[in-house]
């Protein structure tokens, strides 16, 4: 780019917010570069909260120690959130009610949970996204017995496969025909739901959940929306999240319609129609090799984001990109890997079946999509190649 820049500002010190920062110094990046964070922790790793720091395993969870950011120069601003962006004099608005300046702007303020419209606040309930909610989580789980976990995403598996390690009694509830239907489709994920069903679980799949029951304003079961009543002094509301874009209102930056995934609109680099202006990671709805612009929740995918971003609003050549994206999911003793791009309108192949394992193979028009297996590690990332080269010709 032909413009000065001698600060960068990235809000959101998160995993795609801290990436870019690191790929900023490592693609030569000399100038300012400020990170702003609404949560008072440095940046962390979020997948592990729903597995081995719930569970009790592990209380570190940050990505980077402090000296890291002595090193990188890399400027911290914790505990306060962007309200407001001003994209003509570029500055943006922090809710501590100061203001800082920028050449460019990052935008990496990813995800909030999305709650249930009309369901109270009640002890006993919680949401994960933030390390305070897992943190507020673990520590319910040391005295209760039953938990219900509304939503059989992947966060919801991940959950109810830790709380069947904690010992509770577990239900999972999905309005979908299976755990995992809308990412995988119900053939996978009727794979999945029989890796929940061996290890203990109530899988109460085709409903949802129609009302919370409280006592004293504490949470002690769950109405199901076929009448049935589910006992639970802990619940967990895993039905997706939202993009984290109100701050934006009247900034002019465009955004994706919430029918469409919602997000910041931009182009294969991550650079918005607003000069200056770039998103990246769970926020960023980019303009994708299909011509539609789609937001990509995986945690691989802000590391790579970040790369292209960083080359891209430095003026330099474009790094090749992941051509084969990638995403796990740690559940029980498997390891559930997706490779490519499934979808539940694909041909399904199940090319192995050894009970807890799996292998399968997605088709679309007849070519190899995506490659989805369990405790197939090695034979799953021997795909890569193959599908790289489907992508290629499609």
């Amino acid at each position: 780019m032909s413009e000065s820049v001698e600060h960068v500002l990235i809000v959101g010190a998160g995993l795609a917010g801290l990436r870019t920062a690191e790929e900023l110094r490592r693609a030569g990046y000399e100038g300012e570069l400020t990170l702003i964070g609404d949560e008072d922790r440095a940046p962390y790793d979020r997948p592990p909260l729903s597995k081995q720091f719930v569970r009790g395993e592990t209380d570190d969870t940050t990505l980077r120690p402090a000296e890291f950011f002595a090193e990188q120069r890399i400027g911290l601003r914790l505990g306060a959130a962007a309200t407001g962006v001003d994209t003509t004099a570029r500055r943006v608005t922090l809710s501590d009610g100061s203001a800082i300046g920028y050449d460019q702007l990052v935008i990496a303020t990813g995800l909030r949970p999305r709650r249930i419209p009309g369901f109270p606040e009640a002890r006993g309930v919680h949401v994960l996204r933030s390390h305070a909610d897992a943190v507020r989580l673990r520590a319910e789980l040391g005295t209760a017995r039953r938990a219900v976990v509304v939503g059989a995403g992947f966060i919801g598996c991940e959950l109810a496969a830790s709380f069947r390690a904690r010992g509770l009694d577990v239900a999972l509830v999905e309005p979908q025909p299976t755990p995992l239907a809308a990412a995988l489709g119900a053939e996978i994920g009727a794979l999945v739901a029989r890796l929940h069903l061996d290890e203990g679980v109530d899988l109460r799949c085709g409903t949802g959940v129609e009302a919370l029951l409280t006592e004293n304003d504490t949470v002690r079961g769950v109405r199901l929306s076929d009448g049935t009543d589910l006992e639970a002094d802990l619940v967990v509301i895993g039905v997706g999240s939202i993009p984290v874009t109100d701050w934006l209102a009247d900034s002019g930056i465009p955004l994706a319609a919430p029918a469409a995934g919602g997000g910041i609109l931009t182009d294969e680099t991550g650079r918005t129609s607003i000069p200056g202006v770039w998103a990246v990671g769970d926020v960023a709805a980019w303009l994708l090799d299909t011509g539609r612009n789609k937001r990509v929740e995986h945690w691989t995918n802000a590391g790579e984001q970040a790369r292209l971003l960083a080359c891209a609003l430095l003026g330099m050549a474009a790094p090749a990109a992941v051509q084969v994206p990638y995403v796990w999911s740690d559940q029980y003793d498997m390891k559930i890997q997706v490779l490519g791009t499934p979808s539940r309108a694909d041909e399904v192949r199940i090319v192995e079946d050894k009970g807890r394992k799996f292998l399968a193979h997605c088709y679309r028009a007849g070519t190899l999509v995506a490659v989805v297996g369990a405790g197939m590690t090695g034979k799953v990332m021997k795909m890569r190649a193959q599908l790289a080269g489907a992508r290629a010709t499609v």
